[in-house]
């Protein structure tokens, strides 16, 4: 019997001694391969040293590009590319090179389940390649463990080139490695005191909807952002007929005009990238889609006919904006506000709307976008109370089916 011990190694006495101090060896030996290679969660022992470097990333501006050698563990032992999934949403890879043993992943920053974290110098989206293997030809045997190799990208967030001889309306954003671009537009009914997201779709006459338009600016700069028009109908499509204008004319709270309604922007804002309104649940001959055209503007820009945010007030009989100066609004009036701005006004607001596809979050290249909350479920008090009876009635009968 051994008894293994660290002296019997130094002393070099013990019957036992050579077997030790080849296992040390042998741990040692583990412990510098690993650091040779990507940092991966395996339990699996490493019995050979690869001089390939199994895994590489290139985060390019929009996208990075990961290509895995088969040979994961540099064992020699290749592993089945099938094997391989990127990020959590287990994306499989674009191109597998036969000849050089090699499997590439490429996918967008926001893609495959990626994560964004913001340092006051860096942009770092994280994402991790999986290796789940999977039995060959005995399904009870597996001969590796599965693994995650943990991937980031860092991006300065401070990379403006600027100049002085141009001054554009608004700065698009103020890192150019942006993640595509793009910016994140929602449209959400939120509860009575703006805390959440309300649970139901369901609306009675005299209730009133708080809506909550957001654009998610991530490394762009400040941006304010604007309800240009809103229109219900009773498709998701917003040409359809017939449709009701709930804010028109670039801002201007129509709606609100009504002399039976109350509804209004909440001024002030919270967030300068947020605006909520108020307003009056209507009846329109079915279920209702509110669809919005969302756009943003640099903070430092000043509101105007164009870029603006208007209510009615009927104790001043004035429109008044939740920012800037009252005249930017007086165009809600005369409905001329396309002119005011430099536009030509011909055809209607809507037809000057870009045609996107209509969703509650919409990620656009562009500062607009058209989003759309619904089907907006509309009943009145006695409508509630006769489906409530007619239910009982219903089940009145199935508990009693002679019964008619």
């Amino acid at each position: 019997m051994c008894v293994f011990e660290l002296v019997t190694v130094a002393t070099g006495s013990g019957p036992c001694n050579v077997f030790i101090f080849s296992r040390v060896l042998q741990m040692w030996f583990d412990f510098v391969t690993q650091f040779m290679l990507l940092v991966i969660s395996t339990s699996i022992p490493l019995r050979a040293v690869s001089l390939l470097q199994p895994v590489t990333v290139q985060c390019e501006e929009a996208q990075l590009v990961i290509t895995v050698h088969r040979d994961l563990f540099g064992t020699g032992q290749l592993i089945k590319a099938a094997d391989l999934s990127l990020g959590p949403a287990a994306c499989q890879y674009t191109s597998l090179n036969a000849a050089e043993n090699t499997v590439t992943f490429t996918a967008g920053l926001h893609e495959c389940g990626s994560t964004l974290q913001m340092t006051p110098d860096s942009l770092i989206y994280s994402t991790s390649l999986n290796y789940n293997p999977t039995p060959a030809s005995n399904p009870v045997i597996l001969r590796t463990n599965p693994a995650v190799i943990p991937i980031e990208c860092h991006y300065p967030r401070k990379d403006n080139v600027s100049s002085k001889a141009i001054k554009p309306t608004w700065v698009p954003f103020s890192s150019t490695l942006s993640a595509e671009e793009r910016l994140a537009f929602s449209l959400r009914l939120m509860n009575d005191d703006w805390s959440a997201e309300r649970p139901s779709n369901g609306f009675q006459l005299g209730e009133v909807m708080h809506i909550q338009a957001d654009v998610s600016t991530g490394n762009h700069v400040a941006l304010r952002l604007f309800v240009d028009s809103c229109v219900a109908t009773l498709t998701p499509d917003r040409d359809s007929y017939p449709r009701y204008a709930v804010i028109a004319f670039n801002g201007c709270l129509v709606d609100g005009r009504s002399d039976d309604t109350t509804s209004v922007f909440i001024s002030p804002r919270s967030r300068q990238d947020t605006l909520q309104f108020m307003v009056d649940v209507f009846r329109f001959a079915g279920d209702i889609y509110i669809t919005c055209h969302l756009k943003v503007t640099a903070v430092e820009q000043a509101p105007d006919p164009l870029n603006k945010a208007c209510s009615f007030n009927k104790a001043g009989n004035i429109w008044a904006p939740v920012e800037g100066t009252r005249d930017i609004c007086r165009c809600c009036e005369t409905r001329n506000c396309a002119l005011l701005g430099g536009q030509s006004g011909r055809g209607s607001h809507l037809d000057r709307w870009p045609r996107r596809r209509f969703q509650r979050d919409v990620a656009s290249r562009h500062g607009e976008a058209d989003v759309v909350v619904g089907p907006l479920i509309i009943l009145d008090a006695y409508q509630e109370s006769t489906d409530v009876v007619e239910d009982r009635v219903e089940a009145g009968k199935a508990a009693a089916p002679g019964i008619l």
